[in-house]
């Protein structure tokens, strides 16, 4: 018999809302057997259906909800949710590079496929997938006809699913160093050494729409990892770019990008971006456009109030060292971060940093990362554009 859940009193409330994650300690009891992985049907305190998804009694997430219905949840089932997923991003104008299926946000929990070009790269977060793992990427290889798929699973959240992290090829192999094209500009990604499946796709739009900001401008792109941000201002004609990161390997590719597309006008920085900030501020070094786009400074809720000082820190310090009437555009990827906390993170800035700020345009995440309404975990990238003064 096939494992069926009974949620405590109550608790049916937040997943009739839209959210996708059933978690232990909401369930009052649990019949049936089966396989971890398998399909389990969950139902209120009090009979009423709910859903039905994904079980794993090693993680504190113990069901992942697929459906509210009660179709079969079989290969078709899943050849639907992703072409239906890879229609949509076509349908947005998305073909070259795109997050083509967002885990919840596409019906399918804990499982992330990015394409790169002619190729693919998936991660994948939870048993339900794991065990599914040969028949998905059958199905992407039906669909999407790709050269090659790599797998990037090294993320540290599989162990609460009591899988291990593993990356490797799924599909063929392949240089996992491949071209892409983004917003019109060529680009190296490293699919086996990048960040997250190789490349923040997230942030394609918020670097396509820095270039209004960045003609015949000074532009500094802080934490800019390989560059995105930079190869945009760039393109856009800016007077100059300043790349700063820690990592000498990714300022590297920044160059070779540069040296791709013919740039001339993108030079490099290594060093901790805090005390760049700071160096700049001591030298009286200015700027037209600040870029913040940093790493999540914390990924768990109990961390909130000390990566809002980082986050403070670095805005602060840039603020301070942009021109009158330039811009900093700053960001966070931290869903922990919920928009007020990140807007009154801002607030607090300007006024230490003693500049007035105005808020020119506020972003979130590209439009092939969509945001699941009643599952607020989804909308996690946030990206404000300011004037200051």
């Amino acid at each position: 018999m096939p494992y069926t859940l009974y949620l405590k009193k109550k608790e049916e409330q937040r997943l009739l809302q839209g959210h996708c994650w059933v978690y232990a300690n909401e369930v009052a009891k649990i019949e049936g057997h089966g396989e971890q992985g398998s399909i389990a049907k969950v139902y209120s305190f009090d009979g009423r259906y709910v859903g039905k998804g994904y079980i794993n009694h090693a993680s504190k997430i113990i069901v992942r909800l697929l459906t509210r219905g009660d179709e079969e949840i079989d290969r078709a089932f899943f050849y639907d949710k992703i072409n239906s997923a890879w229609q949509k991003r076509k349908k947005l104008g998305f073909d070259n590079s795109c997050r083509v299926v967002f885990g919840e946000a596409d019906g399918i929990p804990a499982f992330i496929v990015d394409k790169y070009g002619d190729y693919l790269c998936v991660q994948i977060l939870a048993k339900g997938i794991e065990v599914r793992k040969e028949m998905l990427v059958d199905i992407l290889v039906e669909i999407f006809n790709p050269k090659d798929i790599y797998e990037r699973s090294d993320v540290v959240l599989r162990e609460k699913e009591g899988l291990q992290m593993r990356k490797g090829f799924l599909y063929g192999q392949f240089d996992t160093k491949v071209e892409i094209e983004e917003n019109g500009i060529k680009m190296f990604v490293d699919l086996e050494n990048g960040q997250k499946t190789g490349y923040f796709l997230d942030q394609k739009e918020n670097r396509l729409n820095l270039r209004r900001y960045s003609k015949d401008n000074e532009v500094l792109d802080c934490f800019c990892h390989t560059g995105g941000f930079s190869l945009n201002a760039a393109k856009a004609g800016a007077k100059n770019v300043v790349a700063c990161d820690i990592s000498q390997t990714a300022l590297n590719t920044v160059m070779e990008n540069a040296n791709l597309n013919g740039f001339t006008n993108i030079e490099t920085k290594c060093g901790d971006v805090f005390e760049v900030l700071r160096e700049y501020r001591k030298e009286g070094k200015t700027f037209d456009v600040v870029l913040l786009d940093p790493p999540a400074f914390t990924k768990t809720s109990d961390k909130v109030k000390e990566a809002i000082k980082g986050y403070k820190d670095i805005n602060v310090n840039g603020m301070k060292i942009v021109k009158k009437g330039g811009y900093l555009i700053t960001c966070s990827c931290s869903h922990y971060l919920t928009v007020p906390l990140f807007l009154d993170m801002i607030k607090s800035a300007a006024k230490d940093a003693g500049r007035n700020a105005q808020l020119i345009e506020f972003r979130m995440q590209s439009r092939d990362h969509p945001t699941l309404l009643g599952m607020d975990e989804s909308l996690y990238l946030k990206c404000a554009v300011l004037q200051i003064d």
